[in-house]
């Protein structure tokens, strides 16, 4: 019965693909069918942020460039003049997939203080860049709440097709079946750079009359675990962490793993502080590490 279930799991992860072509839109779908059934996380239960807030982002309207966004399915840190998340950061089990086709309803996130501007559906509209989920639908298909959370403006970033669709998308194929071999990931995932980035229309610094900025680079990283409970006290020098620094080029290599690099170098060139609720000295062994698996 359980090779059953692995086996149905893994076909309804792999037929939700991250296609995000601005050519062709999608009318968001009704109210499918849920396999399991999981209840919104409340903020008790979000374990987003369990291994850290890399920026410190918070609540304050004031600190704009580094606003705190907590969707119960994911957290975000974001950035009004970029009009982008500085990143995201997320928590996935295997019940976090189910039958939930994929919505497609890109949308403004109305939960953004009224002074910022709203990054709409239509802001990368023949940008010849992506709609680039942070957090990605294929993560989030327990229910139509959950997968409808990852199309709000505030989780995406103009990503370049053949990286959004080919190597971002793989990097996302692979996380899900560690999920699915029995491993649970805790992702955060985000973006930099300001010399713009090349789509199909070629190099692009903004978008949206200059209200979203086109990041040069996207990068991940994974924290993997197997299933268990507390999470963060299993955490060791043995525990794999996956990091990647991705170009935002339409001229990227379709093999992920070329672009695999330690979580030292991500908080060189962000200023974040990736993994901190981790011990120090766990810290100091894991982030300077480049997975070879």
């Amino acid at each position: 019965m359980k090779k059953i279930i692995y086996f149905l799991l893994i076909a309804i992860t792999f037929s939700s693909c991250e296609k995000n072509n601005l050519i062709a839109t999608t009318n968001s779908v009704g109210n499918p069918i849920v396999v399991p059934p999981v209840a919104p996380p409340t903020f008790a239960t979000d374990s987003t942020l369990l291994l850290g807030n890399p920026s410190n982002a918070t609540t304050v309207e004031a600190n704009y460039g580094n606003y705190l966004l907590r969707e119960g399915y994911y957290s975000v840190s974001y950035n009004r003049d970029r009009g982008t998340p500085n990143w995201a950061s997320w928590h996935v089990v295997s019940t976090d997939f189910g039958s939930t086709p994929r919505q497609d309803n890109f949308r403004e996130n109305q939960a953004l203080p009224s002074s910022f501007y709203k990054v709409g559906a239509t802001s990368y509209i023949s940008s010849g860049f992506d709609r680039g989920h942070m957090c990605p639908s294929a993560d989030r298909t327990s229910s139509v709440e959950a997968n409808s959370s990852t199309f709000l403006m505030t989780n995406m970033v103009p990503q370049a097709p053949n990286c959004n669709q080919v190597t971002w998308a793989n990097l996302e194929d692979y996380c899900r079946t560690l999920v699915l071999g029995g491993n649970e990931l805790y992702v955060i995932a985000g973006a930099y750079g300001d010399v713009g980035g090349t789509g199909t229309s070629g190099l692009a610094l903004t978008l949206d009359n200059g209200r979203v900025t086109v990041p040069t680079y996207v990068w991940k990283v994974i924290v993997v675990l197997p299933n268990g409970a507390n999470d963060l006290s299993r955490v060791s020098n043995a525990t794999r962490v996956i990091s990647v620094v991705m170009p935002n080029d339409n001229s990227i290599n379709n093999d992920w793993r070329v672009y695999r690099t330690s979580v030292d170098f991500i908080e060189q060139e962000t200023g974040y502080n990736l993994l901190d609720k981790v011990s120090n000295s766990i810290q100091n062994n894991i982030e300077a590490t480049v997975d070879n698996l």
